[in-house]
């Protein structure tokens, strides 16, 4: 196990006060900023009776208006710039399986401060100068791959762009290279592990001593899994593209109590997630960013649409986010009943017989949704052990949530992934678009 974490950087070392006083200037400026060279943002502003100049205080932000991802969808692909586009040095942009995609752009000083932020975030994970980290996030218009990597480099780290996919490769080079952080989603993570076992290989004698799993919500059982079948540290990094990607709020590895938010350049809020009103410290809701410093796509307000609660910092002055573990547009609801993915999770990572690879597929019947299960089983499970996951899955939704589910255990890897992770929901109700 690692060793707390190193020297701090001179934004980690600032005491409260000073990095309120920061966090004040720096949103006056963001604001400006979004309203001078932004249409959609001077016309919100307008339209809610709010201008820059009436944000004396953090408490102020309140009064302005959010931003979502439809708002980015309605500006594709350049109309949320707030600089000229040859002071872009580099886009992404989201899969846009929903729709038109999520495009982000970077100037020159953005990708300057991701580095640091992943630098920032890869230290307080227990990574130094001088270490090997393995990039399994995809490559590309996905911001998980490049994040890393620059932020890797950043630290003074040696990078491994591995990319996703290739799981046979991935474990033979993490043998053979011998890197000490692997940075991934958790449940490709998970399919390495049954790659490892499934070619006889010790997962626990890896030179792996800390894994850094981001880009999609993840609880504490599969951790457990995770550090026990691996021997590592695993601890949780968060990011969405539309803020800046991978990097805007990290997981200490001496404490493993929460995100620490980058909070000199990203201001959280967590709202109700109906009302939109901002709750006190502590209380569960949405998770809401505003960028501090961003030059070529500032976000007021963004909602994240993660459901998480504000916390006092604990190894940094920063605050805390607790893990986030759903978010409101995963919500199913089924006859009645809130259900999110991360529950059916936990149960499923305490059966035996079944992999930690799940799914959700909503359908109809009659008049009324239905809800299958469809979780992998483990390599060299029998029919008898199949049959009765499936009875313990269904019998402890039905006890633990208060719904009847179907469930099927189908063959291992036969669950279609995408950038190392799993679609949770599958929604064949008619008119789901």
């Amino acid at each position: 196990m690692v060793d707390a974490a190193g020297p701090l950087d001179a934004g980690e070392r600032l005491d409260a006060p000073q990095l309120r006083a920061l966090q004040v200037e720096r949103l006056r400026a963001s604001l400006h900023h979004a309203y001078a060279n932004v249409d959609f943002y001077r016309e919100a502003f307008d339209k809610a009776g709010v201008h820059p100049g009436d944000c004396r205080t953090l408490a102020d932000l309140a009064r302005f208006p959010f931003t979502t991802k439809a708002d980015l969808r309605e500006h594709y692909p350049y109309g949320m710039f707030a600089v000229p586009r040859e002071r872009i040095r580099r886009i992404h942009a989201s899969s846009g399986t929903t729709g038109k995609p999520t495009v982000v752009g970077y100037t020159e000083s953005d990708l300057s401060m991701w580095s640091d932020m992943v630098a920032r975030s890869i230290r307080a994970a227990g990574g130094r100068p001088g270490d090997t980290v393995h990039v399994a996030y995809g490559y590309g218009l996905f911001t998980g791959g490049l994040g890393a990597h620059y932020g890797a480099e950043r630290l003074g780290c040696t990078v491994i762009p591995a990319s996703g996919g290739m799981t046979a490769r991935q474990v033979q080079l993490i043998q053979d290279l011998k890197p000490g952080i692997i940075m991934v989603t958790p449940s490709y993570m998970l399919t390495l592990l049954d790659e490892f076992e499934r070619q006889g290989v010790d997962p626990r004698g890896t030179s792996l001593r800390v894994g850094i799993f981001g880009a999609e919500p993840w609880t504490e059982e599969m951790r457990r899994e995770i550090e026990e079948r691996f021997a590592i540290d695993a601890v949780d990094i968060y990011g969405l593209s539309e803020v800046i990607g991978p990097g805007v709020a990290q997981e200490c590895v001496e404490t493993k109590d929460g995100l620490h938010v980058w909070e000199d350049h990203f201001f959280p809020e967590v709202v109700d997630p109906v009302t939109g009103e901002v709750l006190p410290e502590g209380e569960k809701g949405e998770l809401v960013f505003t960028s501090l410093t961003k030059e070529a796509l500032p976000v007021i307000r963004y909602r994240t649409r993660d459901l998480t609660r504000l916390l006092p910092g604990t190894a940094r002055t920063f605050r805390r986010i607790e893990k986030v573990t759903g978010r409101s547009d995963d919500m199913v609801i089924l006859r009645g009943v809130n259900l999110f993915p991360t529950q059916i999770e936990e149960i499923v990572l305490r059966t035996p017989g079944v992999a930690p690879h799940f799914q959700l597929r909503l359908t109809r019947e009659g008049r009324l949704d239905a809800l299958t299960v469809r979780a992998e089983a483990r390599a060299g499970a029998g029919p008898e052990v199949r049959d009765e996951a499936a009875r313990v899955i269904t019998a402890a939704v039905k006890d633990g949530i208060g719904v009847s589910v179907a469930v099927e255990i189908v063959e291992p890897e036969s669950l279609e992934r995408s950038v190392g992770k799993i679609k949770r929901i599958v929604d064949l109700r008619p008119g789901s678009g």
